[in-house]
């Protein structure tokens, strides 16, 4: 039987609803919190939890 492990979040540190296993794979997923009510777009691989940064969103002058 494969192991799983919770992801937590990487804001409060809290379980989040979601499990992952040693082969799953995870690009660009929306993690949720509900503690903190937070999202965070991370990267998931191997265990290893991955916080992805994304510049903030610029406007643009006319």
């Amino acid at each position: 039987m494969d192991t799983t492990e919770w992801i937590r979040c990487p804001v409060c540190r809290n379980k989040t609803r979601v499990q992952i296993r040693k082969d799953t794979e995870l690009k660009n997923f929306p993690l949720y919190c509900p503690k903190c009510k937070q999202e965070s777009l991370i990267e998931a691989k191997n265990f290893h939890i991955t916080v992805i940064k994304e510049p903030d969103a610029q406007t643009q002058s006319r």
